[in-house]
């Protein structure tokens, strides 16, 4: 099945659309763990708030997470004690482990049944060659105050040549929790508006929000939680990477479950954990096979990551496939406060590195301390407005580069295909039609979908996924439907109909 298991195994949502002008304290834009997260968080605070989702709530990004709640996130330690130093570790350690407690509290508090279980959290290497990487993370997830030793054994079918073990952490059912939570939030006054696209921000005294539809919400403080920000001000496109990955699952023994979540940069990333299935069975999660969108050949990463998966699971058959995607910042560490240097009130959370779970959850409750007049002490570690060129120039220029690639390099490309002619059924390809780049799909009846191929967020050029049926813009990841229509930002205008 070529859907998440988190959206097969829930509900589908269906709060109203905002049809008339609305005032309100704050405005959260996004519905995924996020805004969702903030938008509790205000509420329990004394705010009153609305939540205005594009789609459905619960249903972007977050719907296809791999749903790991933890403070172990791969090899960032080492890179943030580094970058940061120690005291930077530390608080990011702190900040992250008091999400996952946050999740686990109102879980138990609220009484939502999301599937929370504690295990220990691992970054493992199979490679000697890596064994000084693990070492360094261990001394460093360490001195950052985490409960972090160095093993040699874990619960996966195959051997490790050493990891970084953290005890403590936990896996669950996003869905089941964030469903939970919207419902608490509008019993306590709290409003969410879906199928409601914001297309307009005025920062003024007081902000002024205008949807796809023209509807104006006005509010004292805004948060921007649309995964990559919908507005620019903040240039932050400029510092963020996107990144997509592959996600399959399938159904193991019970005595088979490795029992932790798992994770190695080796073999393109490689992730593991389980969840409860049916008929006391464990559904196994792998992830892995990063790649940029916009890339060509994704089929032949999901078959690499099938392939490894029954190769080091035997047996199991594949039942579930997805991708996610998330952004990376040029220094591993979230956005998460005021947008901009001249932002007084509106906020933003973004660049999550594939770890949206605990920073989702961080950055609800940071951003309602923010709004609520307190700062928390890693305030600053998150900052948006910070800039550390001694360690962001070279991952900065790095990626402007690729950008400025592909924006240059995919409007000199004569065309991907001669024709329109040239493609098959259930195929997409650009081809160059009067002059104009044109981004064609023939669906399995042969009907032709036209849509002009510059993205419209700044203007590069799309490319087709040919695993999942869509148009991918390669500089910032935005995506789009055969027919042009937005999937994801940062684009939030649909392509030009061909």
């Amino acid at each position: 099945m070529l859907e998440s298991y988190w959206m097969d195994s829930t509900p589908a949502t269906a709060y109203s659309s905002l049809t008339d002008e609305l005032e309100t304290d704050v405005v959260v834009v996004g519905g995924g763990i996020a805004g969702l997260s903030a938008a509790w968080e205000l509420t329990e605070a004394g705010h009153r708030v609305a939540l205005l989702e594009a789609d459905r709530i619960a249903a972007g990004v977050t719907g296809y997470t791999t749903a790991k709640l933890s403070a172990l996130h791969t090899l960032i330690y080492a890179r943030v004690r580094d970058s940061a130093g120690p005291e930077g570790a530390r608080r990011y350690a702190q900040s992250q482990q008091q999400a996952v407690e946050r999740v686990a509290a109102l879980s138990s508090r609220l009484g939502i049944d999301c599937e929370l279980e504690r295990v220990p959290a691992f970054t493992y290497a199979e490679s000697p060659d890596e064994l000084d990487a693990i070492r360094d993370e261990v001394a460093a997830a360490a001195e950052a105050g985490l409960p972090a030793s160095l093993v040699e054994e874990t619960g996966l079918p195959f051997p490790v040549a050493g990891a970084v073990r953290v005890e403590n952490q936990a896996q669950f059912h996003p869905r089941k929790y964030l469903l939970a939570l919207a419902e608490d939030l509008t019993r306590r006054g709290g409003q969410i508006f879906e199928r409601t696209r914001v297309a307009g921000l005025d920062e003024g005294h007081p902000c002024t929000v205008t949807t796809e539809a023209g509807h104006t919400v006005t509010a004292r403080q805004v948060v921007i939680a649309t995964h990559y920000p919908v507005f620019d001000r903040g240039l932050l496109f400029a510092r963020m990477e996107p990144r997509r990955e592959i996600v399959v699952a399938g159904p193991i023994p019970a005595e088979l479950d490795p029992r932790g979540v798992f994770i190695t940069t080796e073999e393109n990333t490689r992730s593991v954990r389980t969840a409860p299935y049916r008929d006391g069975q464990r559904l196994l999660i792998v992830t892995g096979e990063h790649f940029t969108p916009g890339t060509d050949g994704v089929v032949e990463h999901w078959e690499r990551l099938i392939e490894w998966t029954r190769d080091r699971f035997p047996g199991t058959p594949i039942a579930y496939r997805w991708a996610t995607q998330d952004n990376t910042s040029t220094d591993r560490v979230p956005f998460i406060g005021r947008f901009h240097p001249g932002a007084d009130n509106v906020y933003v959370a973004t660049g999550f590195g594939g770890w949206g779970m605990s920073s989702g959850v961080l950055a609800g409750q940071l951003l309602a301390a923010l709004i609520s007049g307190t700062e928390p002490e890693w305030t600053g570690l998150y900052d948006p407005r910070r800039l550390n060129l001694a360690r962001e120039a070279g991952s900065m220029l790095k990626l402007q580069a690729k950008v400025a690639g592909h924006f240059v390099g995919d409007r000199l490309r004569p065309s991907h295909v001669d024709s329109v002619d040239d493609i098959g059924p259930d195929s997409g390809a650009v081809v160059r039609i009067g002059g104009r780049q044109c981004a064609v799909y023939r669906d399995d009846a042969g009907t032709v979908h036209a849509v002009s191929a510059r993205c419209t967020h700044l203007g590069c050029i799309v490319h087709f996924n040919d695993a999942e049926k869509v148009w991918e813009c390669p500089c910032h990841g935005s995506r789009f439907g055969v027919d042009g229509t937005v999937i994801q930002g940062p684009a939030n205008t649909p392509l030009e109909r061909a």
